[in-house]
């Protein structure tokens, strides 16, 4: 794959930058892609512009505004509450946002030559999120072949690993300072370790302490 041109679908967060680090060593050439849509805190944004330009990659940011005014969600909107009641989806659950995002990274992939889309989703420590599932990547892989006649591949490197072993996985490369202290995966907006109390950070916390065990206990590097 080191012949190969991939683009990733980049947040600044603790997932998609641990992909990020995953395609640079795969790939001869990696590009990001980020989307405006609105979200709640721009720093989003500013982030992952500052990690690309650290990590001299070429990265895009493309409007979808769209999404925002479509789905009104916990994510976007400052009066809606970040929770999940008995049953359904979370309040921070875009609908569309997974579909949307992939569909315009193939686009732009096609543009730029590249036949990898690298995507931080998993399905082990999910939310419920649909879009988030094997099974969905798989589908619209195939759509996105057959709708642009291109042989696109969508990797997701993180798909079968929970928390821990994604910070398992950014330690092997190398990178396990640089996601815990320059990434932002808290609902708040706050970089690093987060507020603390929101889903996201709860779910960033126990992976990394459950890791951190581990690493102390020989049972990695």
């Amino acid at each position: 794959m080191k012949k190969e041109k991939a683009v990733v679908v980049f947040s600044g967060g603790q997932d998609s930058t641990t992909c990020l680090f995953w395609a640079m060593e795969r790939f001869a050439e990696v590009e990001a892609v980020t989307f405006n849509y609105g979200q709640r805190h721009k720093l989003e944004l500013e982030c992952a512009a500052d990690i690309a330009k650290e990590l001299n990659v070429k990265h895009h940011i493309l409007d979808m505004s769209l999404l925002n005014q479509l789905a009104p969600n916990a994510l976007t909107r400052d009066d809606i509450a970040i929770e999940q009641k008995e049953g359904e989806l979370p309040s921070t659950f875009v609908d569309g946002r997974n579909l949307l995002f992939l569909t315009f990274a193939a686009v732009l992939a096609k543009q730029i030559g590249a036949k990898h889309i690298v995507t931080g989703v998993c399905e082990t420590d999910f939310s419920g999120y649909p879009d988030c599932r094997d099974v969905f990547i798989k589908s619209l892989n195939v759509t996105l072949n057959l709708s642009m006649d291109y042989p696109f591949v969508i990797d997701t490197p993180l798909m079968w690993l929970n928390k821990a072993e994604t910070w398992e996985l950014a330690d092997k490369l190398g990178a396990f300072q640089f996601v815990r202290e320059r990434t932002l995966t808290c609902y708040n907006g706050i970089m690093a370790d987060g507020c603390g109390h929101c889903p996201a950070c709860l779910l960033r916390k126990k992976g990394l302490d459950d890791y951190l065990v581990k690493r102390e206990q020989g049972g990695t590097r």
